[in-house]
């Protein structure tokens, strides 16, 4: 269902301190605390005597006590005491996930950790840029993080769903342009000689423009939407310019959670700008949020012999339902092998 070799953002920076504190994420619970020295810490939320929460226990010096016998485990995930007796169990351990911290986002790798130290985070530095400023958001929507990923693919639904702020007809009548490399698929789309979306428009004054936007889709979990308006026949390099960064990170099959950071390079400092935006995008996640909310339920009772209907609006959609199709059905071939190999070399009378 999910891909888990890759990382995911779990939360903020701000959010994990020294109390536990519990987010699942591809279904499974973490629990998530800082050792004394400030480094991130995730373990499965889940004690390995009676699968007490662990987000319910408290943190002594680096280590998490479970709140219910006491059982305590260190930041590796080993158990290093229990309190009953002297002999700890040898299978007392619970599940250490690596974790990377970068440019406020507190990043989590659900699969094989041997995969983890070899794959970089995705970029997002504008997050920590001090000559971008930024406003963010987080929600967790009621709806597939496949939903998400589509919504964020096709964003001819600004034209209607966001009519008031991001959105207006220029955004469908202009087509786009897809590219696949790698794990990356790539939506541009130009719109010259228009003018700005309303919220754009106060938030710079500008009147008519060359406009764009550019969804770029890190899979399985980023998207980040390299945007800007500029005087008509002008470069796209030298306008105002706006990186959109969508963190999806799936809870279950049905839920995601959503971490969104919008960045600009004009306006810096401004806290008016600040609030307008702050205000306005946490509405258009709202908007988003329950379209796709109603989406989720609807697609529950369509019948299978009902696909989508795609347009050709929808390339970057479609080859990307592709390659994330391919992506899942690689993990689970790799999988298989594992445990096959796994199998036979525990099999009795296996040749050494």
């Amino acid at each position: 269902m999910f891909v888990k070799n890759a990382w995911y953002v779990i939360g903020w920076s701000e959010e994990v301190t020294r109390e536990p504190m519990k987010r699942t994420v591809l279904g499974d619970d973490v629990v998530l605390y800082r050792k004394q020295d400030g480094t991130a810490v995730a373990l499965a939320d889940r004690c390995a005597h009676r699968a007490y929460p662990l987000s319910a226990g408290r943190i002594i010096g680096d280590n998490i006590q479970c709140g219910y016998h006491g059982f305590e485990y260190d930041c590796e995930g080993l158990c290093v005491k229990v309190p009953a007796q002297d002999r700890i169990p040898p299978r007392a351990l619970v599940h250490k996930y690596p974790v990377v911290e970068a440019h406020r986002w507190v990043w989590i790798w659900m699969g094989d950790r041997d995969k983890a130290a070899d794959t970089p985070v995705p970029d997002t530095h504008w997050m920590t840029d001090p000559a971008w400023d930024r406003v963010t958001h987080t929600r967790l929507f009621e709806s597939s993080a496949d939903l998400i990923h589509d919504n964020l693919l096709d964003l001819t639904h600004e034209s209607f769903l966001h009519e008031s702020s991001i959105g207006d007809a220029a955004v469908f009548e202009n087509g786009v342009t897809v590219e696949v490399d790698g794990r990356s698929v790539s939506v541009d789309r130009w719109m010259p000689h228009c003018h700005p979306s309303p919220l754009f428009e106060k938030a710079t004054g500008l009147q008519l423009v060359d406009r764009w936007h550019t969804t770029q889709f890190q899979m399985p979990s980023l998207h980040t939407i390299h945007a800007g308006v500029v005087e008509p026949g002008g470069r796209r390099v030298d306008g105002h310019l706006l990186e959109v960064l969508n963190a999806i990170t799936p809870q279950t099959e049905s839920t995601a959670w959503y971490f969104y950071g919008f960045c600009r390079n004009f306006s810096v400092g401004d806290e008016a700008i600040n609030d307008l935006l702050r205000e306005n995008l946490g509405a258009v996640l709202d908007e988003d949020a329950d379209a796709l909310a109603l989406q989720q339920q609807r697609m529950k009772t369509r019948p299978e012999t009902l696909p989508d209907v795609l347009i050709g609006q929808d390339a970057g959609v479609a080859k990307a339902r592709r390659l994330m199709t391919k992506l899942v059905a690689e993990e689970a071939e790799e999988a298989k092998e594992a445990a096959e190999a796994e199998s036979a070399r525990r099999r009795p009378g296996r040749a050494s």
